[in-house]
């Protein structure tokens, strides 16, 4: 699927790119976008994020909530009887 932009920063910085990377214009997106979508997964762990989701929220985990399930709990899950 095309992508037409329409934006003078954008277009410039993209152009940029692609001359510092030494790639033509659809590589320097690629590429740009996979460190971009890189850097933000790794930002935080997933238990920071749920950390933070959870003050976001007013959660508060018990010490109850903090155990891990018994394999049983999983088995219950994936049970098709």
């Amino acid at each position: 699927m095309p992508i037409n932009v329409n934006n003078p920063e954008a277009d410039a910085l993209t152009r940029k790119f692609a001359r510092l990377a030494g790639v033509n214009i659809t590589d320097a997106i690629v590429i740009a976008m996979k460190e971009a979508i890189e850097r933000r997964r790794n930002a935080e762990t997933p238990l920071q994020t749920a950390a933070k989701l959870r003050e976001k929220h007013g959660v508060a985990l018990s010490d109850e909530a903090k155990k891990p399930l018994p394999r049983e709990a999983f088995d219950e899950m994936w049970d098709e009887g």
